[in-house]
């Protein structure tokens, strides 16, 4: 049986220093799991930090890294205007690892964490679409199941109506979920587990 690609290690050419740096990880109190096909560890089922390795570097992933001091100057933001939170520590051999200053970077994100330093996510603004409130102001049993359902499955159906631009696919849309609505199913619901 071929085993899951981590997503985040690109090639093999950092293997034995994402190996150490798995090493140090380990001797933190960071627990091991695998999210996203990925390497994350853990404090109270809480993601502080990842391991991944691309074409031209390997990098620790510090999910809260924006709360860390970086007193070194060693972290970056990957995806600068979109990323708020997360941190990356960039390594391009195996000389940069300095197992003293970098488990001083793991312990500060502990400190962090358990201290519930986060950045929470922005909340979005609701998306509406007057095509299918009228449909449920003119269809009391859709009303009622749609309200029914968690605020987060109710969600996920105001986006898919709100997105579809054209009167016809909107129509077609709304044939597709009336049926799922009124048997209480959420529109994801067949992807969860």
């Amino acid at each position: 049986m071929k085993e899951d690609k981590n997503p985040w290690i690109k090639n093999d050419q950092w293997t034995e220093e994402i190996g150490r740096l798995r090493e140090i990880v380990q001797k933190t109190e960071l627990v091991e799991t695998n999210k996203w096909g990925g390497e994350v560890y853990t404090i109270n089922n809480k993601n502080v930090l990842g391991i991944g390795a691309f074409k031209n570097y390997f990098t620790l992933w510090f999910w809260n890294g924006v709360f860390l001091k970086d007193e070194a100057k060693v972290l970056v933001n990957a995806n600068e205007g979109v990323t708020k939170a997360l941190r990356q520590w960039r390594f391009t051999s195996a000389s940069e690892i300095n197992e003293k200053l970098i488990l001083q970077y793991i312990n500060e994100a502990i400190a962090n964490e358990k201290a519930g330093l986060s950045i929470k996510p922005e909340k979005k603004e609701a998306m509406t679409c007057e095509f299918f409130q009228a449909a449920l102001d003119n269809n009391k049993a859709l009303k009622t199941a749609l309200e029914q359902l968690t605020p987060f499955k109710q969600k996920e159906y105001w986006e898919y109506m709100a997105t579809a631009k054209q009167e016809k696919t909107k129509v077609t849309r709304l044939e597709k979920i009336t049926p799922m609505i009124l048997e209480g199913k959420g529109f994801n619901d067949k992807y969860r587990k």
